[in-house]
């Protein structure tokens, strides 16, 4: 969850946020060298003198602040277009839940047991110190943690967006369409989020929290549901 001066972005919990903050890291490291190499030969400008009354054209100079900017972004775009097609990837998910959208709430569906477990989750009223203000809910998701889950993701009346940061996860919920996600989630805890999209008054106020527990715990809870 983010909190208070927190200038970087939320620790990872899944293999997909790791590779979404390498990609930052790199692309940010890039762009630092930009600056400063810019920033230098701007500063250079400004404080000499030099001068060449018979310049008229610089073809070598011109050839490589192209070619080297189109170098650039090459290794900006690689990576980028990796991440994009292991973030779309199926990977044989044992586990799949259907999440619907509903103004101002969640519907959860458990779709592979024996008897289907369905649950709506709406945000929980601030009655104890606990309670996180407008991001705990009363019914919250609960996963199993290292188990490849899928996430099908539709809404009942207009367009939301299930996300979660600490999880690298975000898709739009679409009336009368059934969007795919995929993910894992690396260890234990809570992890909170919020609907992204701009759907109505008050649509912030749709919080999304899953409970990572371990497989056994997670069996039981299906049993005792």
């Amino acid at each position: 969850m983010a909190t208070w001066s927190n200038l970087n972005l939320q620790n990872s919990s899944s293999p997909l946020m790791e590779q979404l903050i390498f990609f930052h890291d790199h692309t940010l490291m890039i762009l630092l060298m930009i600056t400063i190499l810019v920033s230098y030969i701007m500063t250079m400008l400004f404080f000499n003198s030099y001068t060449n009354r018979f310049l008229l054209e610089g073809q070598t100079i011109e050839i490589i602040w192209t070619i080297l900017p189109a170098i650039t972004l090459i290794f900006i775009a690689l990576p980028s277009l990796r991440l994009l097609y292991l973030l779309d990837e199926s990977m044989n998910p044992l586990i799949t839940m259907k999440t619907i959208g509903h103004q101002w709430y969640w519907s959860y569906e458990y779709m592979d047991f024996k008897n289907i477990i369905e649950f709506d989750s709406y945000m929980s009223a601030l009655d104890n110190i606990s309670s996180f203000r407008l991001l705990d809910v009363d019914n919250r998701t609960i996963l199993p943690m290292n188990t490849q889950i899928r996430t099908l993701v539709t809404a009942a009346d207009v367009i939301h967006s299930w996300t979660i940061s600490a999880l690298g996860v975000k898709t739009d919920a679409t009336p009368g369409r059934l969007n795919q996600i995929n993910f894992m989630i690396n260890r234990p805890g809570l992890y909170y989020g919020q609907c992204s999209e701009i759907c109505g008054a008050n649509h912030s106020f749709m919080p999304i929290v899953i409970e990572s527990v371990n497989l056994k715990n997670f069996i039981n809870w299906i049993k005792n549901y």
